[in-house]
């Protein structure tokens, strides 16, 4: 049987090495820019427009380079593209239910009125038209017609800036209705975003993460009572999450140095989703060496908790990989909106699949084994 747990000290070599790195980068960024990591107007507060005309995000950052550049400028297409299917009568019968089926994963709303479809699809999907023509002639249909509705598909555009002056704001839609289009002054959203929400969404994440630490320490201790030292479970476990989150805080801080990328509130969203992902797959192993330490009572604990990942191991790469492989495909042809929130939770997923093989049961295996600095010094007694 392959020793895997043996080569621990490797194991936590590279993860110390990576989180020292991690950590450097943030002081560098919290030297260099105040903070951590690169704060987008989400958090440091700014200016908000929002803007209604048909254009592509590229256009719209080139024209607005000389008039609104030292503002950092964020732009974001929102809302929904809208389009009308028409098909033949008969083949309406046909179409009937399977087409939201066919779009599930791009998070549409599809309504029908006798042999015509509305479908409703988010402002990010790329190439929609092409997508939904697919999707109806999969059913072998002559040719469905499409349209895309003009009004309801109206292209709405959302660009943040740090905060501007009346006369800044007056020049940034001058330049844009120079280079790109007329813009509707009815349409038209002008607003001041505070920092306030960010630092509550802020806090609310860190107290998240410190009742997710408590309540797992709490649920594992008693879920593995029976278990010798069911603590160690559980410390073990909260152990691993932060080590999950400090390499992703350390990688979009590095990430923000080479490359400008900002923390928004997103970004949040994806490390609390990279905690559950972590603690779910620590506890597929640990629930494993539970069941074994009753079967294995001749088996040294080593030997029993190496066995146990072995045994789960495929299990976990086959659930984080069939995620990863849809992070990979929606980073390659998604929308730019959602690109660095998918890098980043890609990133927090392939670095919770490692911890919870390399860290977390090596982890009990090293404090069983008093290897652990001030940790160990009851086994080496007990040893002597």
């Amino acid at each position: 049987m392959f020793n895997l747990v043996e080569r621990r000290r490797t194991f936590f070599i590279i993860s110390i090495i990576v989180v020292a790195l991690g950590i450097l980068a943030m002081a560098y960024s919290t030297i260099t820019h105040g903070s951590p990591v690169l704060l987008s107007v989400d958090f440091t507060g700014g200016s908000l427009f929002e803007i209604k005309f048909f254009s592509e995000a590229e256009r719209i950052e080139a024209a607005l380079a000389d008039v609104a550049d030292a503002a950092s400028p964020v732009v974001e297409e929102v809302g929904d593209g809208v389009w009308r299917v028409t098909v033949d009568e008969d083949a309406a019968e046909q179409v009937s239910g399977d087409v939201l089926n066919l779009l599930a994963d791009l998070d549409p709303a599809v309504s029908q009125d006798a042999n015509t479809f509305t479908v409703t699809l988010p402002a990010y999907v790329v190439s929609a038209e092409e997508i939904i023509r697919d999707v109806f002639t999969a059913f072998d249909l002559d040719d469905p017609r499409i349209q895309q509705l003009g009004e309801l598909a109206e292209q709405r555009w959302q660009i943040r800036t740090a905060f501007v002056e009346e006369e800044e704001q007056v020049a940034i839609i001058a330049a844009l209705e120079a280079q790109i289009a007329p813009i509707d002054r009815g349409t038209l959203v002008i607003e001041r975003v505070t920092p306030t929400v960010g630092a509550e969404v802020t806090r609310a994440a860190v107290f998240a993460v410190l009742a997710v630490a408590v309540i797992i320490l709490g649920f594992i201790v008693f879920a593995f009572r029976q278990v010798p030292k069911a603590f160690r479970f559980g410390t073990c476990a909260i152990v691993t999450m932060f080590h999950d989150v400090l390499i992703t805080m350390g990688v979009m801080s590095l990430l923000g140095l080479l490359f400008g990328w900002e923390v928004d509130a997103l970004f949040l969203t994806a490390v609390l989703t990279v905690v559950g992902y972590s603690v779910q797959d620590t506890i597929v192993i640990y629930d494993r060496i539970r069941e074994n330490i009753p079967r294995r009572r001749g088996e040294p604990f080593e030997t029993i908790v190496n066995r146990s990942i072995l045994e789960t191991m495929h299990r976990s790469l086959a659930t984080q990989l069939n995620a990863i492989f849809v992070m990979v495909a929606i980073l390659l042809f998604g929308g730019e909106t959602i690109r660095q929130f998918i890098a980043i939770l890609l990133i927090g997923l392939a670095t919770g699949t490692y911890s919870s093989i390399f860290t977390a049961a090596p982890l009990l295996v090293a404090w069983e084994k008093g290897e652990i600095p001030f940790l160990g010094r009851e086994h080496s007694r007990q040893s002597a």
